[in-house]
């Protein structure tokens, strides 16, 4: 296993639509050496997720971590939003330092595939469905602070960063 480096805002590639993976695409070697890097990197990051592009690879992946170790979603797709929402704090392993306030739904109704290829379906509730939220939108190249109602704290390193671009 590889620590890998982390995109950091505004590198472009965190702008852009991640590609569907095919079932034999996912099973190749290559992926599923990603799928283990992409793991250690975020726990030595102290992430709470990890979405492909993070790490220079405009692929449909995310790893998640739980209480049950990583979760794998290839190709996550949102089938049900609660209408209720909550505002809460979020930060970015990409967008270092810095924090905001992002409102997203309590509860979600997931369906992907895992890393073996087969398909799974599940509801997420609270912090895991934000978590999860946060990363499908990485795979969409949308970034927290697209949906901040405010930056909580980093504006200065915010506003430096977008002079970058």
């Amino acid at each position: 296993m590889a620590l890998l480096t982390l995109k950091i805002y505004p590198e472009p590639i965190l702008r852009s639509q991640a590609k569907t993976l095919t079932t034999e695409e996912l099973r190749s070697q290559e992926i599923q050496q990603l799928i283990l890097d992409m793991g250690q990197t975020m726990q030595q990051a102290d992430g709470v997720g990890l979405a492909a592009p993070q790490v220079g690879k405009s692929i449909s992946l995310a790893v998640i971590n739980t209480e049950d170790g990583n979760l794998v979603l290839i190709n996550p797709k949102i089938s049900y939003k609660s209408w209720r929402q909550e505002l809460g704090e979020e930060g970015c392993l990409s967008i270092p330092k810095v924090f905001g306030l992002v409102k997203r739904s309590i509860k979600i109704k997931i369906t992907a595939l895992d890393q073996t290829g087969k398909k799974i379906k599940f509801t997420a509730t609270g912090m895991f469905a934000r978590v999860i939220q946060h990363e499908i939108d990485h795979l969409n190249g949308v970034l927290f602070i697209d949906k901040a109602k405010e930056i909580s704290s980093g504006q200065e390193i915010l506003k430096t960063m977008q002079k970058q671009k």
